[in-house]
């Protein structure tokens, strides 16, 4: 399932974001989208865990905890995405 994370810090790394989420299952894919010209963080990114429950436990669990010194949200990605 991909999944859509919002309201991240600009200082927030893949690394990072993939850590977080690891602990609820493998990680398929991460990726923080940057700006293309600054190159820096647009505060969203996407991951993907392959087991939906996994999945969805990870958004229930993480969706507005602190990450960054920010609260983020968390939630299923849309299919066009």
């Amino acid at each position: 399932m991909k999944i859509l994370v919002r309201n991240l810090s600009r200082s927030t790394t893949e690394e990072e974001l993939s850590e977080v989420f690891s602990k609820f299952g493998a990680i398929e894919y991460c990726n923080l989208v940057l700006d293309k010209m600054s190159g820096k963080s647009k505060g969203f990114g996407f991951v993907e865990i392959a087991d939906d429950k996994k999945a969805l436990l990870a958004i229930v669990k993480l969706n507005g905890t602190v990450l960054g010194g920010k609260p983020i949200r968390v939630k299923k990605a849309d299919e066009a995405v």
